[in-house]
């Protein structure tokens, strides 16, 4: 890892699709870490919309699930397709708009200090070995960048949202994720610990 790529916060790996829906993060530092899941229409993969969404230029009437889309202003710092491609939308150094109204140990605002991670997927299919494994590495690569953002501080959308969020959902692997994790980082800790 290159020093200059921890003070952009551009993941060298990723393909670069940049949002204009980010803002600069007040002084707090990243230290959590949110994984959510996507697909428009839900269901759907492998379409054009979630970089559409993304980036303010969704054509509403492209399907009637889209309407209460109009006017929304949302992003991700990354997405990782099916297939295991990622995009990055926003510099992690930036506050995207992911979480919403959240809180996290009693702190409100997450997108003040997280970064948000996006699977193309639903709460009821389960992700794709290639989809771990990109996760795996960018987990990596946050970790050495944002010292703050341990095991006990990667979350779902759902943690951070409860009630009004379900992603990543259930079929969502933690404990394959977290053990993948821990084999690459000294000390990493369970979710649950």
């Amino acid at each position: 890892m290159a020093a200059d790529n921890k003070v952009t916060g551009w993941y060298p790996e990723a393909k670069v699709v940049r949002s204009p829906h980010f803002n600069a993060r007040p002084d707090a530092e990243v230290s959590l870490l949110v994984i959510h899941n996507i697909s428009l229409p839900a269901g759907q993969f492998g379409t054009p919309y979630v970089d559409a969404l993304f980036c303010g230029t969704l054509d509403c009437h492209a399907d009637e699930s889209f309407a209460k889309l109009q006017g929304l202003e949302v992003s991700a710092h990354f997405l990782i397709r099916r297939d295991g491609e990622l995009v990055q939308y926003v510099s992690c150094d930036e506050r995207a708009w992911h979480a919403g109204v959240s809180s996290f140990h009693g702190r409100d605002n997450c997108n003040d200090f997280g970064i948000g991670i996006e699977l193309e997927g639903t709460d009821s299919l389960p992700y794709t070995a290639a989809q771990y494994q990109q996760l795996v590495r960018l987990t990596d690569w946050l970790m050495c960048c944002y010292p703050k953002i341990t095991a006990k501080r990667i979350v779902g959308h759902c943690d951070i949202a409860p009630g009004r969020k379900t992603d990543p959902g259930p079929c969502f692997d933690w404990s394959g994720y977290l053990a993948a994790i821990a084999g690459m980082v000294p000390g990493a800790l369970s979710k649950d610990e």
